[in-house]
């Protein structure tokens, strides 16, 4: 046992060796630029392979409109920050410090493989393969979701960029996908599933906000909100789904602010799981 959890990438270690930092640097920085690429590149362009309908990112959104479809700009603005945020987090592979290299290296398999699995969906997503997308999906959000209560103590510079922001990125890309997987997405039935099934996002978001006190989680989720609020509001004014995707977003923001500001400002808040003694390592807490 101790040997396969030598060989395991995806083990938890506190140290890491010379090799497997080096190995780390490489892999990460390459499946970042392979994520960050593709989905550039098919935001723009069209995939000319293949015999269904094919179509850019956002193309896709929108012949395949549904309860849960995003609005373009906001949902991109979301990726540019996480892609920034990430591109820093990398750059702490190479500091000098031990400690930063060794936090950094401990999300580095996860991460890696998030980064495949990204750009697998896109590949899939932008050539209609819906189905296998979800599949692909759904792996993601296991590994993410295991990284996550793993690695949930981690600084800032790790937790956003690595953890929570791909998270909830990937619970929402379930969704929305998943609407597009059905023949017909804009139909009444698949609308009042979406008009309950909304509601997931604010559960899921309060557990980690109240449990974790996670803001960046509720940060990334209410974007997300309003991203599908505003798609929703433009697209059918007399409907529920915008509604509620902006009630979700405000409450989301609320709870969020109420539990960042005195983490910025070094005070305890009064709910939620109790912190333990390496709270100075705690994402909400720690810069770097």
């Amino acid at each position: 046992m101790e040997r396969l959890g030598h060989i395991n990438p995806f083990a938890k270690r506190d140290s890491h060796s010379e090799n497997s930092v080096i190995t780390y640097k490489v892999l990460t920085l390459l499946t970042w630029l392979l994520s960050v690429i593709v989905t550039i590149y098919y935001t723009y362009e069209v995939p000319h392979d293949g015999h269904l309908r094919h179509g850019r990112i956002w193309d896709q959104n929108y012949w395949y409109f549904s309860g849960f479809a995003q609005n373009y700009l906001i949902t991109s603005l979301f990726w540019l920050f996480l892609f920034i945020l990430q591109l820093v987090y990398i750059t702490h592979l190479f500091s000098t410090n031990v400690e930063t290299v060794n936090a950094a290296c401990s999300v580095g398999s996860h991460f890696i493989f998030n980064n495949l699995l990204h750009f697998a969906f896109v590949m899939l997503f932008v050539r209609s393969h819906f189905v296998w997308a979800e599949i692909v999906l759904i792996i993601n959000f296991f590994n993410l979701t295991i990284l996550y209560f793993r690695h949930n103590t981690y600084p800032r510079f790790i937790h956003m960029p690595a953890v929570s922001g791909p998270l909830a990125w990937t619970f929402v890309a379930i969704y929305w996908n998943g609407a597009i997987m059905v023949h017909h997405p804009d139909h009444t039935v698949a609308r009042i599933f979406a008009n309950i099934f909304v509601w997931s996002i604010l559960v899921y978001g309060m557990f980690f906000i109240i449990i974790y006190k996670d803001y960046t989680m509720g940060f990334s989720l209410s974007v997300l909100s309003a991203s599908l609020g505003v798609a929703q509001f433009f697209n059918k004014f007399i409907a529920f789904q915008w509604i509620f995707a902006f009630t979700i977003m405000a409450m989301l923001f609320v709870f969020t602010v109420l539990v960042a500001v005195p983490a910025w400002t070094g005070k305890e808040v009064g709910w939620g799981r109790r912190q333990t003694a390496d709270t100075e390592r705690a994402p909400l807490l720690a810069d770097s």
